[in-house]
Protein backbone atom coordinates (compact mmCIF):
# COMPACT_ATOMS: atom_id res chain seq x y z
CA UNK A 1 0.00 0.00 0.00
CA UNK A 2 1.01 3.61 -0.54
CA UNK A 3 0.15 6.19 2.09
CA UNK A 4 0.16 9.74 0.73
CA UNK A 5 0.54 12.36 3.44
CA UNK A 6 -0.82 15.87 3.21
CA UNK A 7 1.64 18.60 2.14
CA UNK A 8 1.80 20.08 5.66
CA UNK A 9 2.54 16.78 7.42
CA UNK A 10 5.26 17.23 10.04
CA UNK A 11 8.28 15.02 10.72
CA UNK A 12 6.62 13.90 13.95
CA UNK A 13 3.52 12.82 12.02
CA UNK A 14 5.67 10.96 9.50
CA UNK A 15 7.35 9.13 12.38
CA UNK A 16 3.96 8.37 13.91
CA UNK A 17 2.58 6.72 10.76
CA UNK A 18 5.81 4.73 10.34
CA UNK A 19 5.46 3.37 13.88
CA UNK A 20 1.86 2.42 13.19
CA UNK A 21 2.79 0.62 9.93
CA UNK A 22 5.58 -1.29 11.67
CA UNK A 23 3.25 -2.27 14.52
CA UNK A 24 1.22 -4.19 11.92
CA UNK A 25 4.29 -6.21 10.97
CA UNK A 26 4.86 -4.26 7.75
CA UNK A 27 8.01 -2.49 6.55
CA UNK A 28 7.80 1.25 5.91
CA UNK A 29 9.76 2.85 3.04
CA UNK A 30 9.68 6.65 2.85
CA UNK A 31 9.85 8.70 -0.35
CA UNK A 32 9.99 12.48 0.08
CA UNK A 33 9.00 14.47 -2.99
CA UNK A 34 9.00 18.19 -3.56
CA UNK A 35 5.39 18.54 -2.42
CA UNK A 36 4.39 15.39 -0.55
CA UNK A 37 5.78 12.55 1.48
CA UNK A 38 4.78 9.06 0.36
CA UNK A 39 5.21 5.99 2.55
CA UNK A 40 5.16 2.49 1.13
CA UNK A 41 3.86 -0.24 3.45
CA UNK A 42 5.46 -3.47 2.26
CA UNK A 43 4.25 -6.88 3.42
CA UNK A 44 0.86 -8.53 3.87
CA UNK A 45 -1.30 -5.51 3.11
CA UNK A 46 -4.50 -7.27 4.18
CA UNK A 47 -3.82 -6.19 7.77
CA UNK A 48 -4.53 -2.60 6.71
CA UNK A 49 -8.02 -3.39 5.47
CA UNK A 50 -9.34 -3.57 9.01
CA UNK A 51 -7.18 -0.70 10.27
CA UNK A 52 -7.79 2.22 7.91
CA UNK A 53 -4.91 4.65 7.97
CA UNK A 54 -7.10 7.33 6.40
CA UNK A 55 -8.33 7.99 9.94
CA UNK A 56 -5.15 9.95 10.65
CA UNK A 57 -5.88 13.64 9.89
CA UNK A 58 -2.52 14.13 8.16
CA UNK A 59 -3.09 11.24 5.71
CA UNK A 60 -4.44 12.40 2.36
CA UNK A 61 -5.14 8.98 0.81
CA UNK A 62 -4.19 5.32 0.86
CA UNK A 63 -3.71 3.53 -2.46
CA UNK A 64 -2.93 -0.07 -3.39
CA UNK A 65 0.22 -0.73 -5.42
CA UNK A 66 -0.93 -2.81 -8.35
CA UNK A 67 2.55 -3.68 -9.65
CA UNK A 68 4.44 -6.64 -8.14
CA UNK A 69 7.47 -4.34 -7.85
CA UNK A 70 6.45 -1.82 -5.20
CA UNK A 71 9.43 0.40 -4.40
CA UNK A 72 10.64 0.60 -8.00
CA UNK A 73 7.24 1.68 -9.32
CA UNK A 74 6.09 5.14 -10.35
CA UNK A 75 3.18 4.65 -7.97
CA UNK A 76 5.57 4.71 -5.03
CA UNK A 77 7.62 7.64 -6.37
CA UNK A 78 6.01 9.71 -9.13
CA UNK A 79 9.13 11.83 -9.62
CA UNK A 80 12.16 10.41 -11.40
CA UNK A 81 15.03 9.41 -9.13
CA UNK A 82 18.52 10.85 -9.40
CA UNK A 83 21.42 8.66 -8.26
CA UNK A 84 24.66 10.31 -7.15
CA UNK A 85 27.89 8.51 -8.11
CA UNK A 86 30.72 10.28 -6.31
CA UNK A 87 29.41 13.67 -7.40
CA UNK A 88 28.08 12.62 -10.83
CA UNK A 89 24.28 12.73 -11.02
CA UNK A 90 22.57 9.99 -13.05
CA UNK A 91 18.93 10.62 -13.87
CA UNK A 92 19.01 14.40 -14.08
CA UNK A 93 19.17 16.66 -17.13
CA UNK A 94 22.70 15.57 -18.05
CA UNK A 95 23.22 12.41 -20.09
CA UNK A 96 26.01 10.56 -18.26
CA UNK A 97 28.57 8.60 -20.29
CA UNK A 98 30.42 5.69 -18.66
CA UNK A 99 33.32 4.54 -20.81
CA UNK A 100 36.44 2.44 -20.69
CA UNK A 101 37.76 -1.04 -21.45
CA UNK A 102 35.67 -4.15 -21.00
CA UNK A 103 38.36 -5.56 -18.72
CA UNK A 104 41.23 -4.06 -16.77
CA UNK A 105 44.15 -5.71 -18.57
CA UNK A 106 47.05 -3.77 -17.05
CA UNK A 107 48.05 -0.48 -15.49
CA UNK A 108 49.38 1.37 -18.53
CA UNK A 109 46.60 0.50 -20.96
CA UNK A 110 43.98 1.43 -18.33
CA UNK A 111 45.59 4.80 -17.61
CA UNK A 112 45.91 5.50 -21.31
CA UNK A 113 42.23 4.72 -21.82
CA UNK A 114 41.13 6.72 -18.77
CA UNK A 115 42.97 9.79 -20.01
CA UNK A 116 41.30 9.55 -23.42
CA UNK A 117 37.86 9.09 -21.82
CA UNK A 118 38.42 12.16 -19.67
CA UNK A 119 39.74 14.24 -22.57
CA UNK A 120 36.68 13.40 -24.67
CA UNK A 121 34.28 14.47 -21.91
CA UNK A 122 33.32 11.11 -20.39
CA UNK A 123 31.92 11.22 -16.86
CA UNK A 124 32.61 7.79 -15.32
CA UNK A 125 35.34 5.22 -16.02
CA UNK A 126 34.23 1.63 -16.56
CA UNK A 127 36.43 -1.43 -16.29
CA UNK A 128 35.99 -5.03 -15.16
CA UNK A 129 38.43 -6.31 -12.51
CA UNK A 130 36.52 -9.58 -12.24
CA UNK A 131 35.36 -10.81 -15.63
CA UNK A 132 32.60 -13.40 -16.10
CA UNK A 133 33.39 -15.21 -19.35
CA UNK A 134 31.56 -17.89 -21.30
CA UNK A 135 34.72 -20.00 -21.55
CA UNK A 136 36.73 -20.90 -18.41
CA UNK A 137 39.92 -20.71 -20.49
CA UNK A 138 39.66 -17.04 -21.45
CA UNK A 139 40.92 -14.01 -19.50
CA UNK A 140 39.07 -13.75 -16.18
CA UNK A 141 40.34 -10.38 -14.97
CA UNK A 142 43.04 -9.21 -12.55
CA UNK A 143 40.92 -9.19 -9.40
CA UNK A 144 42.03 -6.85 -6.62
CA UNK A 145 45.09 -5.77 -8.61
CA UNK A 146 42.70 -4.49 -11.28
CA UNK A 147 40.72 -2.61 -8.64
CA UNK A 148 43.93 -0.89 -7.51
CA UNK A 149 44.65 0.18 -11.09
CA UNK A 150 41.12 1.61 -11.34
CA UNK A 151 41.64 3.55 -8.11
CA UNK A 152 44.88 4.98 -9.51
CA UNK A 153 43.07 6.02 -12.70
CA UNK A 154 40.44 7.75 -10.57
CA UNK A 155 43.11 9.66 -8.64
CA UNK A 156 44.76 10.84 -11.84
CA UNK A 157 41.67 11.73 -13.90
CA UNK A 158 39.03 12.47 -11.27
CA UNK A 159 36.64 10.04 -12.94
CA UNK A 160 34.49 7.90 -10.61
CA UNK A 161 34.76 4.18 -11.37
CA UNK A 162 32.17 1.49 -12.05
CA UNK A 163 33.15 -2.16 -11.88
CA UNK A 164 31.34 -5.48 -11.63
CA UNK A 165 30.71 -7.50 -8.47
CA UNK A 166 30.24 -11.20 -9.22
CA UNK A 167 30.32 -12.95 -5.87
CA UNK A 168 29.28 -12.10 -2.30
CA UNK A 169 32.71 -13.31 -1.16
CA UNK A 170 34.33 -10.44 -3.10
CA UNK A 171 31.88 -7.79 -1.88
CA UNK A 172 34.04 -6.16 0.78
CA UNK A 173 37.03 -5.61 -1.50
CA UNK A 174 34.87 -4.24 -4.35
CA UNK A 175 33.08 -1.91 -1.90
CA UNK A 176 36.48 -0.55 -0.87
CA UNK A 177 37.37 0.61 -4.38
CA UNK A 178 34.20 1.10 -6.47
CA UNK A 179 32.03 4.22 -6.70
CA UNK A 180 29.30 2.39 -8.62
CA UNK A 181 28.84 -1.37 -8.33
CA UNK A 182 27.69 -3.22 -11.43
CA UNK A 183 25.56 -6.35 -11.25
CA UNK A 184 26.01 -8.00 -14.64
CA UNK A 185 23.43 -9.61 -16.88
CA UNK A 186 24.38 -13.13 -15.77
CA UNK A 187 23.77 -12.19 -12.13
CA UNK A 188 20.58 -10.18 -12.55
CA UNK A 189 18.62 -12.89 -10.73
CA UNK A 190 21.32 -13.91 -8.29
CA UNK A 191 19.05 -13.02 -5.39
CA UNK A 192 21.65 -13.58 -2.67
CA UNK A 193 23.97 -11.14 -4.43
CA UNK A 194 21.12 -8.64 -4.91
CA UNK A 195 20.37 -8.74 -1.19
CA UNK A 196 24.06 -8.28 -0.42
CA UNK A 197 24.31 -5.06 -2.45
CA UNK A 198 20.93 -3.97 -1.12
CA UNK A 199 22.42 -3.91 2.35
CA UNK A 200 25.38 -1.76 1.28
CA UNK A 201 25.28 1.98 0.81
CA UNK A 202 26.87 2.20 -2.62
CA UNK A 203 24.91 2.99 -5.80
CA UNK A 204 24.15 -0.07 -7.94
CA UNK A 205 24.10 -0.48 -11.73
CA UNK A 206 21.77 -3.38 -12.54
CA UNK A 207 22.04 -4.85 -16.03
CA UNK A 208 19.10 -6.57 -17.70
CA UNK A 209 19.56 -10.32 -18.09
CA UNK A 210 20.04 -11.58 -21.62
CA UNK A 211 16.67 -13.39 -21.59
CA UNK A 212 14.85 -11.32 -18.97
CA UNK A 213 11.61 -9.41 -19.24
CA UNK A 214 11.17 -5.83 -18.05
CA UNK A 215 9.07 -7.12 -15.18
CA UNK A 216 11.87 -9.45 -14.09
CA UNK A 217 14.38 -6.60 -14.29
CA UNK A 218 12.23 -4.37 -12.08
CA UNK A 219 11.66 -7.19 -9.61
CA UNK A 220 15.43 -7.70 -9.43
CA UNK A 221 15.74 -3.99 -8.60
CA UNK A 222 13.06 -4.53 -5.96
CA UNK A 223 15.27 -7.10 -4.24
CA UNK A 224 17.98 -4.44 -3.86
CA UNK A 225 15.58 -1.69 -2.78
CA UNK A 226 13.72 -3.88 -0.29
CA UNK A 227 16.99 -4.15 1.66
CA UNK A 228 17.13 -0.35 1.97
CA UNK A 229 19.34 0.68 -0.96
CA UNK A 230 17.30 2.93 -3.28
CA UNK A 231 20.26 4.09 -5.39
CA UNK A 232 19.69 1.77 -8.34
CA UNK A 233 20.40 2.49 -12.01
CA UNK A 234 18.95 0.14 -14.64
CA UNK A 235 20.83 -0.82 -17.80
CA UNK A 236 19.52 -2.18 -21.11
CA UNK A 237 22.36 -4.16 -22.72
CA UNK A 238 20.56 -6.20 -25.34
CA UNK A 239 18.62 -9.44 -25.13
CA UNK A 240 19.06 -12.80 -26.81
CA UNK A 241 16.77 -13.41 -29.79
CA UNK A 242 16.84 -15.55 -32.94
CA UNK A 243 18.83 -12.82 -34.73
CA UNK A 244 22.52 -13.68 -35.08
CA UNK A 245 23.75 -10.74 -37.18
CA UNK A 246 24.50 -8.86 -33.95
CA UNK A 247 25.73 -10.09 -30.59
CA UNK A 248 22.38 -9.27 -28.97
CA UNK A 249 19.21 -7.43 -29.92
CA UNK A 250 19.33 -3.96 -28.38
CA UNK A 251 15.79 -3.28 -27.15
CA UNK A 252 15.60 0.51 -27.06
CA UNK A 253 11.83 0.43 -26.61
CA UNK A 254 12.39 -0.47 -22.95
CA UNK A 255 13.84 2.98 -22.24
CA UNK A 256 10.55 4.91 -22.54
CA UNK A 257 8.67 1.87 -21.25
CA UNK A 258 10.66 1.67 -18.02
CA UNK A 259 10.41 5.44 -17.67
CA UNK A 260 6.64 5.03 -17.61
CA UNK A 261 6.68 2.11 -15.16
CA UNK A 262 9.51 3.11 -12.82
CA UNK A 263 11.21 6.16 -11.34
CA UNK A 264 14.69 4.61 -11.59
CA UNK A 265 17.27 6.03 -14.03
CA UNK A 266 17.88 3.97 -17.20
CA UNK A 267 21.09 3.78 -19.20
CA UNK A 268 21.95 1.82 -22.37
CA UNK A 269 24.99 -0.30 -23.25
CA UNK A 270 25.22 -0.30 -27.07
CA UNK A 271 28.57 -2.11 -26.98
CA UNK A 272 27.20 -5.37 -25.57
CA UNK A 273 23.89 -4.64 -27.26
CA UNK A 274 25.40 -4.93 -30.75
CA UNK A 275 28.86 -6.48 -30.38
CA UNK A 276 30.10 -4.44 -33.35
CA UNK A 277 32.02 -1.20 -32.89
CA UNK A 278 30.57 0.46 -36.00
CA UNK A 279 27.03 -0.05 -34.70
CA UNK A 280 27.81 1.47 -31.30
CA UNK A 281 27.70 5.18 -32.30
CA UNK A 282 24.34 5.10 -34.12
CA UNK A 283 22.71 3.04 -31.36
CA UNK A 284 24.18 5.34 -28.69
CA UNK A 285 22.65 8.35 -30.45
CA UNK A 286 19.33 6.52 -30.75
CA UNK A 287 19.39 5.65 -27.05
CA UNK A 288 19.75 9.31 -26.07
CA UNK A 289 16.94 10.24 -28.46
CA UNK A 290 14.77 7.55 -26.80
CA UNK A 291 15.30 9.16 -23.39
CA UNK A 292 18.20 7.23 -21.85
CA UNK A 293 19.79 8.87 -18.82
CA UNK A 294 23.21 7.62 -19.80
CA UNK A 295 25.37 5.27 -21.82
CA UNK A 296 27.98 2.60 -21.12
CA UNK A 297 30.49 2.41 -23.96
CA UNK A 298 33.61 0.30 -24.36
CA UNK A 299 36.78 2.15 -25.36
CA UNK A 300 40.22 0.66 -25.95
CA UNK A 301 43.35 2.22 -27.52
CA UNK A 302 44.18 -1.02 -29.39
CA UNK A 303 41.02 -3.12 -29.75
CA UNK A 304 42.86 -5.73 -31.83
CA UNK A 305 44.96 -6.50 -28.75
CA UNK A 306 42.11 -6.44 -26.21
CA UNK A 307 41.78 -9.51 -23.99
CA UNK A 308 37.99 -9.12 -23.85
CA UNK A 309 35.40 -7.91 -26.38
CA UNK A 310 37.78 -6.11 -28.73
CA UNK A 311 35.38 -6.14 -31.74
CA UNK A 312 32.89 -3.91 -29.92
CA UNK A 313 35.35 -1.38 -28.47
CA UNK A 314 35.71 2.12 -29.89
CA UNK A 315 39.06 3.72 -30.57
CA UNK A 316 39.63 6.89 -28.50
CA UNK A 317 39.29 9.11 -31.59
CA UNK A 318 35.98 7.41 -32.52
CA UNK A 319 34.75 7.86 -28.96
CA UNK A 320 35.69 11.55 -29.04
CA UNK A 321 33.68 12.05 -32.23
CA UNK A 322 30.73 10.19 -30.68
CA UNK A 323 30.80 12.52 -27.67
CA UNK A 324 30.51 15.51 -29.98
CA UNK A 325 27.55 13.98 -31.79
CA UNK A 326 25.90 12.99 -28.51
CA UNK A 327 25.98 16.61 -27.40
CA UNK A 328 23.91 17.60 -30.43
CA UNK A 329 21.30 14.87 -29.89
CA UNK A 330 21.11 15.61 -26.18
CA UNK A 331 20.46 19.28 -26.91
CA UNK A 332 17.75 18.34 -29.42
CA UNK A 333 15.82 16.47 -26.70
CA UNK A 334 16.30 19.13 -24.03
CA UNK A 335 19.27 17.63 -22.22
CA UNK A 336 22.98 18.28 -21.83
CA UNK A 337 26.10 16.14 -22.00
Amino acid sequence: MIIVLKPDATEAEVAQIIRKIESFGLTAHVSKGTERTIIGAIGDERVLQERPLEAFPFVEKVLPVLKPYKLASREFKPEGSVVKVNGVLVGGRRVVVMAGPCAVEGREVLLETARSVRAAGGHILRGGAYKPRTSPYTFQGLGEEGLKFLAEARRETGLPIVTELMDTREASVVYEYADLIQIGARNMQNFKLLKEVGACRKPILLKRGMSSTVKELLLAAEYIMSEGNYDVILCERGIRTFEDATRNTLDLSVVPLIKRLSHLPVIVDPSHGTGKWDLVPPMALAAVAAGADGLMVEVHPRPEEALSDGPQALLPMTFAKLMGDLGKVAAAVGRTL
